[in-house]
């Protein structure tokens, strides 16, 4: 495969990786403004002579060769970024090497995935494999937008199984919480505060708000535990002098893998008495078996199979996937994020290792 001689094979052993990403994270790529990364991504995959596909933001390919008679492989990450912290001591948009540290917004999440994938991506197309590949690197996955893989996925053939790139330091989550976000009201009626009028929708709130600080769900996740929900935002009132009639709040519940999002929100509607509406049901927890091929293959190479309590594009993808790249989550969203050379290096090596001659 990839014989056409109008291909420039890009080199796999990290540098053209990391040239490429030092080149993104000085693209201001922030959620629904990643444009200007994706025309640079898209003219860079094109002057290595393969044929680049572009819905809105994302850009993404097919492997050359493709046939349905094989099943297909997607290999997916984002190119947008959260917005950098005030904590920040660089420029969060300058790439900026220090020995083997590359610092700047998006390096570890998830440029380093993203550039780790296409590489393989590379090298796994120019020798023929049992299965089809596409990548895709893709749009607002840091807001759960609908603009990034949730909307280029029914453009796709069918796929059978992905890698979602997240700083996973290259083990492999097989499971990962979901989230569903409530928009809660409990109503009163305004009086006077100096009076014994009205009633106080703020103590109206209280019983609900502390069934959901106290209740445990019953199934709990061999991989993700029980769970979990947080009153995070509260709002009631207009003065002092005025009973509230109105008290909203809202709560942050991570799913794990025994429920739907639909499960939840209807014990939660049949135990309290606030309206309860839910801004999404969409992004619920997820979970591959063990005995897939390709987690099979990873665990038998020393890597290690967890949990994953951060959410992810995996949330939106309805087939088999796992999350899986570069780096380190905990240096995500902080200042100063940075990736290692190395994690790059070996992270295209250990793809390439896991998906050569896979069989699904």
């Amino acid at each position: 495969m990839n014989e056409n001689p109008s291909f420039h094979f890009p080199s796999i052993d990290g540098e053209s990786a990391i040239e490429l990403l030092m080149a993104m994270i000085e693209i201001p790529s922030f959620s629904r403004e990643e444009n200007t990364v994706a025309d640079y991504l898209e003219r860079w995959i094109e002057s290595c002579g393969y044929a680049v596909n572009r819905t809105g933001n994302n850009v993404w390919m097919l492997s050359p060769g493709y046939t349905p008679d094989k099943p297909t492989i997607l290999l997916n990450s984002h190119i947008d970024t959260v917005k950098p912290n005030a904590g920040w001591q660089r420029d969060p948009f300058k790439a900026i090497l220090e020995e083997d540290r590359l610092y700047g917004l998006g390096s570890n999440d998830a440029g380093a995935s993203v550039v780790s994938l296409l590489h393989a991506y590379f090298a796994l197309t120019s020798k023929e494999q049992p299965y089809n590949l596409i990548f895709a690197a893709t749009a607002e996955e840091e807001i759960s937008g609908m603009n990034g893989i949730a909307s280029l996925l029914p453009l796709l053939p069918p796929v059978d199984f992905a890698v979602v790139g997240e700083p996973t330091g290259m083990d492999v989550a097989v499971a990962e919480k979901g989230l569903m976000v409530l928009d809660c009201v409990a109503y009163g009626q305004s009086g006077h505060a100096a009076h014994n009028t009205g009633v106080n929708a703020i103590y109206q709130a209280l019983p609900d708000i502390e069934w959901f600080r106290t209740h445990q769900f019953e199934k709990i996740s061999d991989w993700l535990g029980s769970v979990k929900m947080s009153v995070t935002l509260i709002n009631a009132g207009t003065q002092h002098n005025v009973i509230p009639d109105r008290c909203s709040f809202v709560v942050d519940i991570r799913s794990n893998d025994c429920y739907s999002n639909l499960e939840l929100l209807d014990e939660i509607k049949a135990s309290v008495a606030c309206e309860v509406t839910p801004r999404s049901i969409r992004l619920s927890s997820s979970h591959i078996p063990l005995i897939h091929p390709a987690v099979e293959k990873a665990i038998q190479m020393g890597r290690k199979s967890f949990g994953s309590p951060t959410l992810s594009d995996m949330a939106v993808i309805p087939f088999p996937a796992i999350k899986m790249g570069p780096g380190n989550t905990t240096r995500s969203h902080k200042a100063d994020e940075f990736i290692q050379k190395q994690e790059i290096i070996e992270a295209i090596a250990l793809y390439i290792d896991i998906f050569s001659g896979l069989q699904l």
